[in-house]
């Protein structure tokens, strides 16, 4: 097939739904609040199959919590630069957040998906687990703080434990660690969860991207504080991305996570971060951030489709 077709046929679908989510939010044929069921229905139950789907498949050892470890650190790292950074552009206090953090569940396995394939949605599984750990803790712990919030741990489990993400990825765990799922492959009980969790997942890319188009919104930008923490968000990832790929080499953990490693590290940060900024002007800025900042990640999206 010529190169560039088979570019298209990677890129195309992606460009033509977030196309799609932007006329729905111009033409006004999908409401706010329609926008918001699809992202509950997407998030919700479209993912929650994928991952319970990708936890229960995945082939565990050691190698798993030291990825765990390593992204919940590299995550952590991220945050550290950014505050650094933000010491020297007083950009906003908000930074340290957009400099740390991946969307893997609103567009990282959509992505990787239409990258690699759901066969191999395992890979990507495996390295979203520490940075999962990390932003319904650390991170949601960092941003009360940086709202003077007491930090209620018992309501930080709670919710933690109530989210349907993390009982999908608990119950996949589970059922790949402790050999369940592999032993009812003769039987054909795994093929059957397979072919369900398949089904229900189909929608899930299109869904998501057209909510991310809808709320692509790239008027009234702050672009002196947003094109800062483009950059730093930019050159953090750069580093953070060596480091990751020394560590996936040092272990010889295969090329397969390497590349998985290449879409984790060019999303953009947590989408429900502007919910945390109170004051106008400093939602607005983040919102605009993450605008510009997932027009990066799918620029970034068609160069490793190309190549």
């Amino acid at each position: 097939m010529n190169p560039i077709v088979e570019v298209l046929n990677t890129v195309l679908p992606v460009l033509l739904m977030l196309a799609i989510g932007v006329l729905c939010r111009r033409t006004a044929l999908l409401s706010r609040e329609g926008i918001n069921a699809l992202k509950n229905v997407a998030v919700n139950i479209c993912l929650t199959a994928v991952m319970l789907n990708a936890f229960a498949s995945m082939r565990y050892s050691a190698n798993n919590i030291i990825l765990t470890l390593m992204m919940f650190l590299i995550c952590l790292l991220g945050w550290a630069l950014g505050k650094l950074i933000n010491r020297f552009f007083k950009t906003s206090p908000f930074l340290p957040f957009l400099t740390t953090g991946f969307e893997a569940g609103m567009l990282g396995y959509s992505l990787f998906t239409i990258l690699y394939g759901s066969e191999r949605i395992s890979e990507f599984a495996c390295i979203d687990l520490g940075q999962v750990l990390f932003v319904f803790t650390l991170y949601k712990m960092l941003l009360g703080k940086e709202n003077n919030e007491r930090t209620d741990f018992s309501k930080l489990f709670v919710e933690m434990i109530k989210s349907p993400t993390i009982i999908a990825i608990i119950v996949g765990v589970i059922l790949g660690v402790t050999g369940i799922y592999e032993a009812l492959i003769p039987s054909g009980i795994s093929s059957v969860m397979d072919s369900c969790t398949d089904f229900i997942s189909a929608p899930t890319a299109g869904i998501i991207l057209i909510t991310i188009g809808y709320d692509l919104v790239l008027d009234n930008i702050p672009w002196k504080n947003v094109c800062t923490t483009a950059v730093s968000r930019i050159a953090i990832m750069l580093i953070l991305r060596i480091v990751a790929g020394f560590i996936v080499n040092a272990f010889s953990m295969g090329q397969e996570l390497d590349l998985a490693l290449n879409v984790m590290f060019i999303l953009p940060p947590p989408y429900v971060l502007p919910v945390f900024a109170d004051d106008e002007k400093q939602r607005s800025y983040v919102s605009s951030s993450l605008s510009v900042i997932t027009v990066i990640t799918v620029i970034c999206f068609i160069i490793l489709a190309a190549i």
